[in-house]
C-alpha cells in the first residue's frame, strides 16, 4: 500500500496529520449515525481519488495525498442520509471545478471541499437542510445500525435550524458532545477543538486564523447588538452549525487561505465576520462555507497589498537611515 502511494501520489506529510487528526471525528460520526458513515466515506473518496488520479495522469503528473483530506472534509460537511449519488457529484465537481482546472495542487484559489458543499447546496439544497438522522445515545450506537432514524426537520432539527424556526436553543453539553443532529463530522465540538490543538501544535494549521475567525464572529455579534439587530449569543453560535469545523479545517487550508501573517488576521475576520452577518441577515441557516469562499477570494489580494505596504515601509525607512 506504501508503495502504491509513492508510486502514484506526491508526498505530503502535512496532509496524513490532518487525516490523522479527523480519524476521532469520524469514529464518533460512526456511532452517532451508523456505518453508512464508511460507506458514504468509502463512496466519496473513490470518486475524488479516481478523479484526480485520471487528471493528472492525462498530464504526466502524480495524484497529491491532499485529495484524501478533501474528499474526507467534504463528506464530514455532509448529512449522514445524502443520497450517494449527490454526494459524489459534489467531490467531483469541487475536485474539478476548485483545484484541478486551476492547476492542481498548490494553485488552487479554492478549497475543493467548499466548492463541492456549495455546489450541492445550491443544486440539491433539499438533501443539506431537511434530511438529517437522529443521534445515537447509548452504546453501540451506529455501530449496530446502517443509518439511524430520521428526523422531522422542524421539531427535531438540527440546533441552527432549531433556534432559527423556533428560537429555541439546545444545552450548551449537548452541544459541546456533540450527540445532536448534524451534518457527519460537524457535531462533537470537543472532538473539532482538540483536533484544532493537534493540527496547531503539529505546525499544520494557523493559529492566527483560528483566533481570527472566532473574533471576526464575537465582534460582529458586539456591533449588531449594539445596533439593535437581535443576534444569537455568541458562545452558542460558535458551538452551532459547521463553525468550529469550519475554523479549523477550512478556513486553514494552507493553499487556499493567506501566507502572510498580517494578512492571516484580515482574512480570519472577514471569515467569522461574515459568517455572523450571513447566519443574522439571509435566508441560510449557516453560512461559513460562503465566508470562507469569499475569504478565498481575496486571500491572494490581502498577501499582494500586506508584501507591498512592507516593501514601501522598508523602502521609506532605508531612505531615512
Amino acid at each position: 500500500m506504501n508503495q502504491f502511494l509513492k508510486s502514484n501520489f506526491t508526498n505530503q506529510k502535512m496532509m496524513r496529520k490532518v487525516l490523522f487528526s479527523l480519524i476521532p471525528i469520524a469514529v464518533f460520526s460512526v456511532y452517532l449515525f451508523g456505518l453508512r458513515v464508511i460507506a458514504l466515506l468509502a463512496a466519496v473518496t473513490a470518486a475524488g481519488v479516481i478523479t484526480e488520479y485520471l487528471w493528472e495522469k492525462h498530464y504526466g503528473k502524480k495524484a497529491s495525498e491532499a485529495v484524501f483530506v478533501s474528499c474526507v472534509l467534504y463528506t464530514l460537511t455532509l448529512p449522514a442520509s445524502i443520497p450517494v449519488w449527490i454526494a459524489v457529484m459534489g467531490i467531483v465537481f469541487g475536485l474539478l471545478f476548485g483545484k484541478l482546472f486551476f492547476g492542481g495542487f498548490g494553485k488552487n484559489v479554492f478549497n475543493p471541499a467548499i466548492v463541492g458543499r456549495v455546489f450541492v447546496y445550491v443544486n440539491f439544497p433539499e438533501a443539506l437542510t431537511i434530511s438529517w438522522n437522529q443521534a445515537a445515545s447509548s452504546f453501540p450506537g451506529g455501530f449496530g445500525t446502517y443509518l439511524t432514524t430520521g428526523i422531522d426537520a422542524v421539531s427535531e432539527a438540527t440546533p441552527m435550524i432549531l433556534f432559527n424556526n423556533t428560537a429555541k436553543l439546545l444545552d450548551l453539553q449537548s452541544l459541546i458532545i456533540g450527540n445532536i443532529p448534524g451534518a457527519i463530522g460537524e457535531t462533537s465540538k470537543i472532538l473539532i477543538i482538540l483536533a484544532g490543538i493537534y493540527l496547531i501544535y503539529k505546525k499544520v494549521a494557523s493559529w492566527e486564523i483560528m483566533t481570527a475567525t472566532t473574533v471576526g464572529y464575537v465582534a460582529a455579534s458586539a456591533v449588531l447588538y449594539f445596533f439593535g439587530v437581535p443576534v444569537i449569543n455568541p458562545l452558542y453560535g460558535i458551538m452551532m452549525g459547521g463553525f468550529l469545523f469550519g475554523t479549523v479545517f477550512m478556513a486553514t487550508d494552507p493553499i487556499s487561505a493567506p501566507k502572510t501573517k498580517t494578512a492571516k488576521w484580515i482574512y480570519g475576520i472577514i471569515i467569522g465576520s461574515v459568517t455572523l452577518l450571513i447566519r443574522s441577515l439571509s435566508l441560510f441557516n449557516g453560512g461559513m462555507m460562503f465566508a470562507i469562499l469569499m475569504g478565498n477570494t481575496f486571500a491572494p489580494i490581502m498577501d499582494y497589498f500586506v508584501k507591498d505596504y512592507s516593501a514601501r515601509k522598508k523602502r521609506k525607512l532605508e531612505v531615512l537611515s
